[in-house]
């Protein structure tokens, strides 16, 4: 078709460069802190965010970006005549898609607008994001486009490995005792995105970089299984002798056309905190 804007919220955490690259555009959700709502991406920064958070001993709140925002975000590609494809953070952890929905009916404009729950976050949105952006050129309709879409998210599959349970407990995602302890026997989760909802699948014990190799390693079956067309490693702030030794051992299985490195933003580094690391793909 070829007038089909491919678009999605700021938790996709795609880079700059492949979001220009691609002609995506993104609408940024809101990081709350001291009761002033900050734009995903644009207002703040991850580091600023780590900054307050440990003065103030507290998380930011994260929040979906509201009803007019959202609404002046769709009105350039109503004016333009363009059908448009949003891909949202998961609905089991924000009413992101909801919002994009009321404010296509607002423009009478929800014929030509397709919103998909990705029911992931982070670059498990963002795998589908450039997975619609590849195929909406050929796309006979938004409909076969937003089927296709849809069909893959079943296949992504996104985990990350977490440095330390301060900022969980901070937010209230764990209690006092279990974030004490896991700090104290240096346990890191593997968080895993299932229909959805974020879990614990695996505990890790041990240094930053130990733990992080063992993450990626555990996962060597299923990276030989995946899609070759690309994986991403995603990080809110790590070391880059990690990073790199990370890429160093997804290279050398001899399976990926493109390694892309990505820094995740505000959402997922306000819930997470420093040192989360994550390997994400699509299966086969």
């Amino acid at each position: 078709m070829g007038n089909i804007r491919i678009t999605a919220d700021s938790t996709c955490d795609l880079s700059k460069e492949l979001v220009e690259q691609y002609g995506i555009s993104v609408l940024p959700l809101n990081i709350v802190m001291d009761d002033k709502s900050y734009l995903d991406g644009v207002e703040t920064s991850p580091e600023k965010i780590y900054e307050w958070a440990d003065a103030a001993h507290t998380t930011p709140k994260t929040a979906a970006p509201g009803p007019e925002a959202a609404i002046e975000f769709l009105r350039p590609f109503v004016k333009a005549g363009e059908e448009v494809l949003f891909l949202g953070i998961s609905e089991q952890m924000s009413v992101t898609c909801q919002v994009m929905r009321l404010a296509a009916d607002e423009l009478s404009y929800s014929e030509h607008v397709r919103v998909i729950d990705s029911q992931n976050l982070s670059t498990g949105i963002g795998l589908l994001v450039l997975f619609a952006a590849e195929l909406a050129e050929s796309a006979d309709s938004l409909d076969e486009l937003a089927q296709k879409v849809s069909d893959c998210r079943e296949r992504v599959r996104a985990s990350f490995v977490v440095d330390t349970l301060t900022y969980l407990h901070r937010g209230g995602r764990c209690n006092a005792v279990a974030a004490l302890l896991g700090n104290t026997l240096k346990l890191k989760p593997r968080i895993a995105v299932v229909n959805g909802k974020m879990g614990v699948s695996k505990k890790y014990r041990g240094n930053r970089e130990k733990t992080v190799m063992q993450y990626v390693t555990d996962m060597e079956d299923e990276l030989r299984n995946a899609e070759p067309r690309r994986v991403f490693i995603t990080h809110s702030g790590i070391e880059e002798e990690i990073v790199e030794s990370v890429r160093e051992y997804l290279r050398g299985l001899g399976h990926f056309e493109e390694i892309h490195v990505t820094r995740a933003g505000g959402v997922i580094s306000s819930h997470c905190g420093r040192g989360t690391l994550g390997v994400l793909f699509v299966e086969k």
